[in-house]
């Protein structure tokens, strides 16, 4: 009979995070701009719509750039796991 191990997390691997968090307020921004493009053809309704997620993204990009900065400095530091 095998014994049953607990399943065991990966290892945390930080050394791509800032990469991986400029390349999603890179997506974000793309997002943001083609939001912006739509506009002009959006009702009302979408309009507000449209104009809510991007605030929620100027929002996002805000957290996001501060975890680039925290990751840097990581990065910086030397982390190790």
């Amino acid at each position: 009979m095998k014994m049953a191990y607990p399943n065991k997390p990966n290892p945390d691997d930080r050394s791509d995070n800032v990469e991986k968090l400029q390349t999603m307020v890179q997506n974000t921004m793309e997002n943001m701009q083609e939001a912006e493009e739509t506009l002009e053809f959006s009702n009302a309704e979408e309009r507000a719509k449209i104009e809510a997620k991007n605030e929620r993204r100027k929002e996002s990009l805000n957290s996001l750039r501060s975890e680039i900065e925290d990751e840097s400095q990581a990065r910086q530091n030397g982390f190790q796991e």
